[in-house]
Parts: structure tokens; C-alpha cells; sequence
């Protein structure tokens, strides 16, 4: 089943707005972070919005890429780019699969011992 994105970015609002009243302080620590890349702007939103794509996919974050997406669309990203941004995200995570595959092997090896 398909999740019906744009209903979920507001069920998500709704949630995080609760969450804003029983923990301001949670909240506003959160938003500092969010829009600490804003103030220098180094990479402009759009280079930020890919990566925090690419991140919420590694991460496997629903609301992420919710949130993410219509930023990232906000500022001007094109379906191309976003699947780029993608295809780094596939990559890092088969890359870090590769990684573990041979911790695993490493550690079977310790346990012939």
C-alpha cells in the first residue's frame, strides 16, 4: 500500500505540535539543529535537502523523507537529482553491508580460536 504522503506530513505536524507541548524544550534544541546549516549556508538548501535524503533513507525514516521531499522539491530539486541523491544512499548503505558482511566473517574467524 502506497502511504499518502502529503496526509502524512500533516498527521506528522499534528504529532510533533503534541509533542511541542509536552516537551518545548525538546522541540526547540531539535529546531536549532534543523537550521543550523541555514545560517551559513554553505551548501544552499537544495545540496542540504538531497543529503537529508539520501540520509533518511539510510536511516529508514518515514517522516524524513516527508518532510524532506517537499523541502527539497521547495527548493528546486528535480527528480533527477533526487534520484542521485538516492543512488549515493543505496551505495553507502550496500557499502556498509560490504563492511559488515566482513566484521562477520572477522568475527567467526575469532571464534575458531
Amino acid at each position: 500500500m502506497m502511504l499518502d504522503w502529503p496526509d502524512y506530513r500533516r498527521q506528522l505536524g499534528a504529532g510533533v505540535k503534541e509533542i511541542g507541548k509536552l516537551s518545548p524544550d525538546t522541540l526547540k534544541g531539535y529546531a536549532a539543529l534543523s537550521n543550523a546549516g541555514r545560517a551559513s549556508d554553505i551548501l544552499g538548501a537544495k545540496t542540504r535537502e538531497l543529503i537529508a535524503l539520501a540520509v533518511a533513507v539510510t536511516v529508514r525514516c518515514d517522516g524524513c523523507i516527508a518532510t524532506h521531499v517537499e523541502a527539497a522539491r521547495k527548493a528546486g530539486a528535480t527528480r533527477e537529482e533526487i534520484g542521485e541523491a538516492l543512488g549515493v544512499a543505496i551505495a553507502v548503505n550496500a557499502g556498509a553491508a560490504l563492511v559488515y558482511s566482513a566484521r562477520t566473517l572477522d568475527a567467526f574467524a575469532a571464534d575458531e580460536n
